[in-house]
């Protein structure tokens, strides 16, 4: 059964995007981590929220990447949870207008392998549904000061996670 699994590149100050969602900070550290690497040929779809996808990329000059999940690195199914679907439809794309219905199909698009959730309030949004299995958190060494954070929820309830491994900040929901 295929897992969801919000990852992120985060400042070392909580945010994985600047103001107004800009990610051009991500760039200096696009470089290759074996980390990435291992992750990449496990993920078997994207949920992806509609900010994250209409947004920003980081790789927006570079032809061969622009537009790609992990840098050009993976390709595949990808679902966009969103309000405004579009008229057209687009390759590889779903889109739906109600987070269980994604998260079914891009568990049953995953085929077993993880689902990567991509976008803060996706991942909010699962967490509150008790769909989030795991959070991998790369830590960039850059303090942004301002931006869109890993995660905010005011007012939440305490969320318990438990290390996983191997990358130092990999954790599982504990439910």
């Amino acid at each position: 059964m295929s897992k969801l699994l919000y990852s992120a590149t985060m400042s070392l100050d909580g945010f994985i995007a600047g103001p107004g969602g800009d990610l051009s900070w991500l760039t200096a550290y696009a470089g290759p981590d074996p980390a990435v690497d291992a992750l990449i040929p496990q993920v078997g779809a994207l949920l992806v929220g509609n900010r994250t996808y209409r947004g920003d990329d980081p790789h927006r000059d570079d032809p061969e990447k622009a537009g790609e999940a992990f840098g050009g690195g993976w390709s595949g199914p990808q679902v966009v949870l969103t309000h405004h679907l579009p008229a057209a439809p687009v390759p590889d794309v779903t889109f739906a207008d109600d987070l269980g219905k994604a998260v079914a199909l891009a568990k049953a698009a995953a085929g077993g392998k993880y689902v990567n959730v991509l976008g803060a309030d996706v991942a909010r949004q699962c967490l509150a549904a008790g769909e989030l299995d795991e959070v991998l958190v790369f830590v960039a060494p850059v303090l942004l000061g301002d931006g869109v954070r890993l995660f905010d929820h005011p007012g939440a309830t305490l969320v318990r996670l438990e290390h996983v491994g191997p990358a130092p900040l990999w954790f599982r929901v504990v439910r």
